[in-house]
């Protein structure tokens, strides 16, 4: 059945020009018929009288007229399904591509876009036409302070498009096209898109960002648990990350800010060790508060010995590098590039790198090679392409075979895996991996991590790895960051000069009512694994800073917790006799880089620790205190929620110190940035 648009549409068309054949075909088909018909028997009755050439005029003319109309009726009939067809997938292709490619935005692609209008090809599509054409339903578009369209389980990052300017990143996004949400009915499959460079991650994309989540440790009874035990944690990923989201303009979610690695980030000035013996020195200073006039902080600095160049160890490296698809991108493999370049300028002639790769299947793409031969170094890893699946799996058991198969005793061994995120073909679960790290890492080959990129960063399995591995984690999403991680502070991130470091802090409930650990809660231990050599802890590298703040509360003073009804008396027993003038004891355990026995240094922290006044302490302290004020705020911990931010960048600033790198400098900006997504909330 023809419908009335179809019947609309035939009307307005034109009828084609009639051919010279065609004509006289049709000619000679009519006079045929009329010879026909008068051969055929004579009709009764007598016929009209008329002239015959008036007669074949009109046969002939009725003939025409109707394969004239006729030739283009059906002609148009059987065109409009296709017509249809074709248009229906262009205008779903399209769709997708405007509400997908950063090229059409008003800020993205190169040259000016037009007012009203975007360039696609040789086309200019209008858009407000887009806008109503291609909307989505209102349940799919992001609230209006959510710059970037997070999915899955995260939360959602806070306070995005609350900064000055007050506009909304991801307004120009939605105005044109369907959103990715929106054509998810489409039987059609969304086309290959280049990843855009994370600067340019935009509402609509996937993210599937994953970190672990933690609550921030409460306050506990001195009294009721009068012993903290954790690992050390020298890994910074969290401050880049956080400083990117910063810098893109929201807030982080609170589970990417772990405290202790915005504060272990920046290298302090501690009193180290004398010599090798002693791998390191432990500093504690106990000062007022500056967010509680109630309590005070403990705070606890180590510093490890420095190994010196000259007996520096051999290392044998195994660059494990993520070409899989998803790292083309600016801020991923070129970028990754660049940084491992930097890494072999800094290594000795006599040093060993070799370089798997893997996507879809390993591969091993350098032998290992003295750093002598740079250039040959140099080549392979400039000849790195992206494209594949992420088999995450089998490139770690290469990578670890090649840093077996080249082993370095006494020396430095260690895969350096560098990544975007995911293992999506092997062993993809975090505890299947851990198993595998666990067992390789047996055999004196340690290893480290190194995230790049934003939207497909798998945090929590770089925790596994690099926690599990002996080794760190990092977070690099700038040339400038690469450059510390991997030259500035190339001797903390290669050489270890400590493994399983724990640390455990027993307070006296005479002195101390309460306290409380300021972060370290992804490294929480069980107080009988402090002296259980099997227990796996962190490791510290040459010349690391590691610290760890106590808030704690000074018998007398107001309380979180009640007494209990019944304690004085085990109180009374607890605080002993002959060390009444204890705050706490620090005990830290510890194992050499090719040792399975640990060993024990202690510290007791008394009034002799404690200086007068906040700004008494030293710069370092100061400084310190700030990030972990900082860090405390983007998670919204109710400690803090009485401290401004104004309060924070003024201690911070006052507490800059020499900054030879700028490091603390950008703090303060980021601070200043925090402030003004955060709008004066908190």
């Amino acid at each position: 059945m023809v419908d009335d648009d179809e019947l609309d549409l035939l009307r307005t068309m034109k009828a084609p020009a009639t051919r010279a054949d065609a004509r006289a075909r049709a000619l000679e088909a009519a006079l045929g018929a009329y010879d026909l018909e008068n051969s055929a028997a004579a009709p009764q009755g007598s016929a009209a009288p008329q002239r015959l050439t008036e007669r074949a005029r009109k046969l002939w003319s009725e003939i025409m007229n109707k394969k004239l109309m006729a030739a283009p009726a059906i002609a148009g009939l059987m065109a409009l399904p296709i017509a249809g067809y074709v248009t229906y997938h262009l205008m779903q292709e399209n769709a997708y591509r405007f509400g997908a490619d950063n090229d059409v935005s008003e800020t993205g692609g190169q040259g000016t876009a037009l007012p009203g209008k975007v360039a696609v090809g040789d086309i200019e599509v209008n858009r407000d036409a887009e806008t109503e054409l291609f909307a989505p339903e209102p349940s799919s578009v992001p609230p209006a302070n959510a710059g970037t369209a997070w999915q899955g389980t995260e939360a959602l990052p806070r306070g995005i498009g609350d900064a000055a300017s007050g506009a909304d990143p991801a307004l120009h996004v939605q105005k044109i096209g369907r959103s990715p949400t929106a054509l998810g009915e489409s039987k059609l499959s969304a086309p290959a898109q280049t990843s855009a460079p994370a600067d340019n991650f935009v509402a609509g994309e996937e993210n599937r960002e994953r970190f672990e989540e933690f609550k921030t440790n409460p306050v506990r009874s001195a009294l009721e648990n009068p012993v903290s035990t954790f690992s050390i944690d020298v890994d910074t990923a969290s401050y880049s990350f956080v400083r990117r989201s910063l810098k893109e303009g929201f807030l982080p979610q609170a589970d990417a800010v772990r405290v202790e690695e915005l504060v272990n980030y920046f290298p302090y000035d501690w009193k180290g060790p004398e010599d090798a013996s002693v791998p390191f020195n432990t500093t504690v200073t106990v000062m007022p508060t500056p967010w509680n006039d109630h309590t005070k902080l403990m705070h606890i600095a180590i510093k490890g010995y420095d190994v010196q160049p000259a007996t520096r160890p051999k290392a044998n490296l195994v660059f494990l590098i993520d070409v899989s698809g998803s790292m083309n991108s600016a801020d991923k493999l070129p970028l990754l590039q660049s940084a491992f370049r930097l890494l072999v300028n800094k290594l000795n002639a006599e040093d060993t790198v070799s370089i798997v790769t893997y996507a879809g299947d390993a591969g091993t793409v350098l032998m290992p090679t003295k750093v002598a031969e740079r250039d040959k170094i140099l080549s392979a890893i400039d000849n790195l392409r992206p494209g594949g699946t992420t088999a995450g799996e089998a490139g770690i058991r290469e990578a670890y075979r090649l840093a077996e198969q080249s082993f370095v005793k006494d020396g430095v061994n260690r895969v350096m895996l560098a990544t975007d995120g995911d293992f999506n073909v092997g062993q993809t679960d975090d505890d299947d991996l851990k198993r595998l790290i666990e067992e390789k890492r047996k055999s004196g080959v340690f290893l480290s991590v190194f995230g790049f990129g934003r939207g497909n960063l798998n945090d929590r399995m770089m925790q596994v790895i690099a926690q599990n591995g002996n080794g760190t984690a990092a977070y690099i999403d700038t040339l400038a960051e690469a450059e510390k991680v991997l030259v500035q502070d190339a001797s903390s991130t290669l050489f270890t000069i400590a493994k399983d470091v724990k640390i455990q802090v027993e307070f006296n409930p005479a002195a101390i009512s309460e306290y409380r650990l300021i972060g370290y809660e992804t490294r929480a231990l069980n107080r009988e694994d402090f002296n259980n050599d099997r227990v796996d802890a962190g490791e510290i590298g040459s010349g690391h800073s590691v610290t760890a703040i106590y808030e704690v509360t000074p018998k007398g003073a107001p309380q979180m917790i009640d007494d209990l009804r019944y304690g004085q008396a085990a109180t009374n027993n607890a605080a002993g006799i002959q060390n009444a003038d204890e705050y706490a004891f620090v005990k830290i355990r510890y194992k050499t880089p090719d040792g399975d026995t640990s060993k024990l240094i202690t510290t007791p922290v008394t009034a002799s620790n404690e200086v007068s006044s906040f700004d008494a302490a030293g710069t370092d302290q100061r400084f310190s205190v700030a990030v972990a004020a900082f860090g405390q705020k983007l998670r919204d911990a109710d400690a803090v929620a009485g401290m401004s931010w104004d309060r924070i960048i003024e201690i911070a600033t006052a507490a800059r110190g020499t900054d030879p790198f700028g490091y603390r400098s950008e703090f303060l900006s980021l601070a200043r940035l925090a402030s003004a997504l955060d709008g004066g909330k908190r």
